[in-house]
């Protein structure tokens, strides 16, 4: 047995669906590509552009073109496929690297590109998670987005050393190339790899719109506002944390960079692992102790600011991020109707976007005005609200199914 498929073995065993591998070695790939430029991004802003002042608004504006990028990718994936709109976003990730080369002598236009990152590498995203539902039976949603998300985030691991080595020995010129060859090679493998169709794909292109079956679904609106509530804890960790645990409590740069690869780590050694132990757990009570798990912890970081603790809440924080994604991005699938699969996806992914344009602005307004442990007491509140609000999401969706099935045995 080779190295690699040992490697493989470890990480996902022998149970990942046959028809599920294309989408996992071309996760691996662009995410191993995508992370080793995002990570740098903004020091590209700070360094090169001169653009401190103008971050907030890149991320913020950039958070909302993604989400409406992502909505829109999923809703044309359910009339045009998912694998062109797939190799559409892939596409765009090539000469994106190069776009930001050609750009950075001019600082507004830089800026004007960096805003547009978010909105690009968006479109494909939630596609590839209708992708998944289209692939695999329903009763294998979650241990197949689960494993999905193991690939992602063996590639974040690989991405950012990879970066910061072609910094070190070739600068932003050897980075930006490099990034566009590797997505070019993500690119070659979509268009190789990727099937045109899914064994439980819809059969044809919807006939209704979209958004209005979106609109009149109120256990979906219910989840997704549970979701939104989910992103501003999880963006609390992804970006507050570390000002705090810098700014704040003292740390050195340096640590954050170590405590980081804790969550990619753990996600890639033990997602499936968790996700095969929790199967027969309901999914309203993952994602209401998936809500409390992130959350909660964060108060510990009132008490005390100590190295093991936070170690601690880190650890924690991602156990709880294992339940919640793979469980989320289930139920949605589960919930879309076939037809509008994409839709739902791109509605769903869509509330990332918001949790990152609202959670740094809010977080560091409260930080600002009432320090770190007004802060992280209410981060901790709202991940009591997204778990709510989740298990009331869920319920509906219970009595939904008990409907359905009571109708289907009357029909019979």
């Amino acid at each position: 047995m080779s190295v690699l498929r040992r490697l493989a073995h470890l990480i996902w065993g022998d149970e990942v669906d046959r028809a599920l591998r294309p989408v996992l070695v071309v996760s691996l790939a662009a995410s191993a590509a995508g992370s080793s430029l995002w990570s740098f991004m903004a020091i590209w802003a700070v360094d090169e552009l001169d653009a401190k002042a103008a971050l907030p608004f890149i991320f913020g504006v950039g958070a909302l073109l993604a989400g409406i990028s992502g909505f829109i990718g999923g809703h044309l994936s359910d009339r045009f496929g998912r694998r062109r709109l797939i190799l559409l976003g892939e596409g765009l990730m090539v000469g994106y690297p190069l776009l930001l080369l050609a750009v950075s002598g001019n600082k507004w236009a830089a800026i004007a590109a960096l805003t547009m990152a978010g909105a690009l590498g968006s479109i494909g995203g939630s596609v590839a998670q209708a992708m998944v539902a289209d692939l695999v039976p329903p009763e294998k949603h979650e241990p197949a987005y689960a494993s999905v998300r193991v690939a992602s985030n063996f590639g974040v691991i690989m991405g950012p050393p990879l970066g910061g080595a072609l910094l070190i020995f070739g600068g932003w010129t050897a980075l930006f190339v490099t990034v566009a060859v590797l997505s070019g090679a993500a690119w070659v493998l979509a268009y190789r790899l990727l099937p045109r169709r899914g064994l439980y794909a819809p059969e044809g292109p919807p006939e209704r719109s979209s958004v209005r079956v979106i609109t009149h679904d109120l256990p979906f609106l219910l989840f997704l506002g549970s979701a939104v509530f989910a992103w501003l804890v999880y963006v609390a960790y992804e970006i507050v944390l570390p000002v705090s645990l810098v700014d704040g409590f003292g740390y050195q740069a340096a640590a954050w960079g170590f405590l980081v690869w804790i969550n990619p780590l753990l996600v890639t050694l033990f997602q499936l692992r968790l996700t095969r132990a929790a199967e027969r757990v309901p999914a309203a009570t993952k994602l209401v102790v998936a809500m409390l798990t992130m959350g909660l912890p964060f108060l510990l970081l009132t008490e005390t600011h100590a190295l093991a603790p936070v170690v601690v809440v880190v650890t924690v924080f991602v156990i709880g991020e294992m339940l919640w994604v793979p469980t989320s991005q289930a139920v949605i699938a589960d919930l879309a109707p076939a037809d509008v699969r994409g839709a739902y996806m791109g509605a769903f992914g869509s509330t990332a976007a918001v949790g990152f344009a609202i959670a740094p602005l809010v977080g560091f307004q409260v930080r600002n005005s009432f320090g770190d442990d007004a802060t992280w007491v209410m981060f901790a509140g709202v991940s009591v609200v997204a778990a709510v609000l989740g298990g009331l999401a869920c319920a509906g969706l219970t009595r939904r199914a008990r409907a359905r099935e009571a109708t289907a045995l009357v029909e019979a």
